[in-house]
């Protein structure tokens, strides 16, 4: 059954960074009552993420990077494992990804292939993540990557074999859904 919503009004909390709004609307139930919510909705706009990955020598390529909010969050070095990945900033999926391909880890990929996409956390966040796989060789390699040094990124390049990829799954060392769904797409494909 589709709900209805009417009487929306917006208000603007923050827009330091991305914009945050707190959402006041009447939000119909199925039973046809009217129920006045709020919420609180962040919007940082969309994204997109790559896993690189080598058939012959059944490698991935990953990055490592500081991420305050797992610090904040339990993550004792705040360091996490993750797939590349960047915000579109007006660019679509696919120059979104290859540049960011590019400036973290240093490959310039050929043919890219856009597996699906998925909202991350829809309860609180507006992004969409497209998510990308491709191919990717030693000849590839044109930098060393690490992101862009005003951007503050840091990131350390990973090579690793798929199968110890998809282990540090279940040992904890990747708790990134991103990279996790990423993996397991490969995994599930045989790739």
């Amino acid at each position: 059954m589709r709900q209805a919503i009417k009487n929306m009004t917006k208000k603007l909390l923050s827009d330091n960074w991305y914009r945050l709004h707190k959402y006041s609307f009447d939000f119909q139930l199925a039973s046809g009552l009217w129920q006045r919510q709020q919420r609180e909705v962040y919007d940082r706009g969309n994204g997109a993420s790559i896993l690189l990955y080598n058939p012959a020598t059944q490698q991935v390529i990953l990055t490592r990077q500081f991420r305050l909010p797992t610090y904040l969050n339990g993550n004792s070095d705040g360091l996490l494992i993750e797939a590349c990945a960047g915000l579109l900033d007006g660019d679509s999926p696919e120059v979104c990804i290859r540049k960011e391909t590019e400036e973290e880890t240093g490959y310039q990929v050929g043919a890219i292939k856009k597996v699906f996409q998925a909202y991350m956390s829809p309860g609180a966040v507006t992004e969409i993540i497209h998510f990308f796989i491709a191919e990717y060789s030693p000849e590839m390699k044109i930098s060393e990557g690490g992101g862009l040094a005003d951007e503050q990124e840091n990131i350390e390049v990973l090579e690793l074999g798929f199968d110890e990829a998809y282990t540090m799954i279940e040992t904890g060392d990747i708790v990134d859904a991103k990279t996790i769904m990423l993996l397991q797409y490969v995994k599930l494909h045989g790739l």
